[in-house]
């Protein structure tokens, strides 16, 4: 029996991951679903419980991606440019998975963090962890407090922007190139710390 329901929450997870790259993270219904995979919309129910535990499903796999996609990232011969390819594989995670990282980006939007479950916590501390040693290289000299803070600022100012590389919605009016968006926010960032640093 559980194997059963193992097989239909897969198969119902990899139908909703299926609709939203296609269709995108607005698509994404219990009908819709059910007609997808051919479950009941109480079969779905059912297996979830709701519709924002099954996103929250997608969300996990979603960063699982995430975080082996930049945990592949070349080694390179400094921790500022380790930092500066970390945010490359971050953008180009974002960008080749657009429908996916929407629907992540707006779950939190909407999702009360105290309510969110401690292994989606885990997930998502695992990607910040990536860029910590190279951080913490560059800014050894900072108190351990100054480093986590700074460290946080530089992952939510990273997060908040993330969906700008979902849409195209402002692309008519500016031209930037949104990695270069990135690496210029990324550099000053990382050089205004170093400012304050001495």
């Amino acid at each position: 029996m559980t194997f059963i329901k193992d097989n239909i929450r897969k198969t119902l997870i990899a139908k909703g991951r299926e609709l939203v790259k296609l269709k995108g993270a607005d698509y994404l219904t219990a009908r819709k679903l059910a007609e997808a995979s051919e479950y009941s919309v109480g079969t779905i129910y059912n297996q979830f419980g709701t519709m924002d535990n099954f996103v929250l499903e997608q969300n996990k796999q979603t960063l699982d991606e995430l975080l082996r996609f930049m945990l592949k990232t070349p080694k390179g011969e400094s921790s500022y440019q380790m930092l500066n390819r970390y945010l490359d594989a971050f953008v180009n995670f974002v960008s080749a998975n657009r429908n996916l990282w929407f629907l992540l980006y707006n779950f939190h939007l909407h999702a009360e963090y105290g309510k969110l479950p401690k292994l989606y916590l885990r997930k998502l501390v695992m990607v910040t962890k990536v860029w910590e040693d190279a951080f913490d290289d560059v800014y050894g000299n900072l108190k351990v407090k100054e480093r986590q803070l700074a460290r946080q600022v530089l992952w939510l100012t990273l997060f908040s922007l993330s969906s700008f590389l979902t849409t195209n919605a402002l692309d008519n009016f500016s031209r930037i190139n949104k990695k270069s968006l990135c690496k210029l926010l990324l550099n000053t960032y990382l050089a205004g710390l170093t400012v304050l640093r001495a």
